[in-house]
């Protein structure tokens, strides 16, 4: 068995629905019978995870020329509607 400190900072662990974030943690890196694992020794807080949605310039086209409105509306309609092309047409149209 071999263990070795971490000089970490920041430990972020995340989750399909929050994050766990660990300031200044107390970090070890352990190895025994040819498996490391990390342990992690501190205080954190936990935070809703956000999923990132990619907007690309030919979805804000789509639904400006579908829905008739200018680009930042359609920009803001897709965000609102997590990138669902379909969703924001519907919204704008409504």
């Amino acid at each position: 068995m071999s263990q070795e400190d971490i000089n970490a900072t920041k430990v972020i662990i995340e989750t399909p629905d929050k994050s766990f974030v660990f300031e200044n943690p107390n970090v070890q890196k352990v190895i025994m019978q040819g498996q490391t694992t990390f342990q992690i020794i501190g205080n954190y807080i936990t935070e809703e995870s956000k999923l990132e949605v990619k907007i690309s310039q030919d979805d804000i086209e789509m639904v400006k020329s579908q829905a008739n409105v200018t680009d930042e509306v359609a920009q803001k309609a897709l965000e609102e509607t997590d990138g669902d092309i379909a969703e924001a047409i519907l919204k704008l149209s409504d």
